[in-house]
């Protein structure tokens, strides 16, 4: 049955419709969860608050196991849907400033538009920031080029390198997590008093 859109299930013209609303319940649950709070983020980095690292374990395991299910079920043709292609050095270049970016400025890129939501100065300034690197990208980009594309190993997977079942890989990331939230946990409890 789906993904609807390549299937023909729902005209193409509906991407933006669904992108629109998918953005704005996400925001919606991101504000109520208190991701536009730059302190709630920057927790992971001081060891008291750990719920940025839980959501995105949760979120990743939850919707992996969620499509499996569905592509199990026949509701989902999981070899059907888009794989972004894996630049690696670039990836990892990128993944450095951005988390040099996230810890220093207490948010990225989509929390941050969740902030200036509800009219927080320091996300505007952040979101500015972030304006003025993707131009100063943008704009080197020929010289930066090679290096962009010198490492592009296309759509693969984690199934693909190393040649395990998918359902290894989401069991495996499932234990990591757990492992994560003690652990996270532990250090919370510890950092707690120093902060509070």
């Amino acid at each position: 049955m789906g993904p609807l859109i390549p299937n023909g299930l729902i005209p193409i013209e509906w991407n933006f419709v669904i992108a629109l609303l998918i953005g704005l319940a996400f925001g919606y649950i991101m504000e109520a969860s208190g991701f536009s709070s730059s302190r709630k983020i920057i927790g992971v980095f001081y060891g008291y608050d750990f719920a940025v690292i839980k959501l995105f374990f949760t979120t990743a395991i939850v919707s992996a196991i969620g499509l499996y299910y569905m592509d199990y079920l026949g509701w989902v043709d999981i070899s059907q849907l888009y794989v972004h292609p894996t630049y690696l050095w670039p990836a990892i270049v990128g993944g450095v400033f951005m988390g040099l970016g996230f810890m220093f400025g207490g948010y990225c890129p989509g929390t941050s538009l969740c902030a200036i939501g509800i009219g927080k100065i320091d996300a505007l300034a952040f979101a500015v920031g972030i304006m003025i690197g993707v131009f100063i990208f943008s704009e080197s980009f020929g010289l930066l080029e090679p290096f962009f594309n010198g490492s592009n190993y296309g759509h693969i997977t984690m199934m693909d390198t190393f040649g395990i079942s998918p359902y290894w890989i989401i069991l495996i990331f499932t234990v990591i997590a757990v492992i994560v939230f003690y652990f996270s946990d532990f250090i919370r409890k510890r950092v707690k008093k120093v902060f509070y």
